[in-house]
């Protein structure tokens, strides 16, 4: 057997981070996100990531960490975000106080 006729599962990368709506808002006025999507390396994760949050009209970001999810989520706050994500999409789960 070789390595080509492994059925690997997607590796899902989340990205957590901070949004603003507009440029000039202040540190207080951020969005915590958790970014949840399938990508081939780190890099592209973050490129999609950025791209995604600009075309939902965020102005500014600033990702924090990057990680492989380890399997499907037991939060159901990601559930949707997950399979989502094994769709092909970025899904954007965002937090506000």
């Amino acid at each position: 057997m070789n390595d080509n006729e492994l059925d690997l599962d997607p590796v899902v990368y989340i990205v957590i981070g901070r949004v603003w709506e507009n440029e000039d808002a202040s540190p207080e006025d951020a969005i915590t996100i958790h970014a949840l999507l399938t990508a081939p390396d780190d890099d592209d994760a973050v490129r999609k990531t950025l791209e995604s949050l600009s075309a939902q009209g965020f102005a500014e970001a600033e990702l924090d960490q990057i990680g492989v999810m380890d399997g499907e989520p037991d939060d159901p706050v990601y559930e949707g975000a997950y399979q989502d994500a094994l769709s092909g999409n970025v899904a954007i789960v965002t937090f506000t106080a």
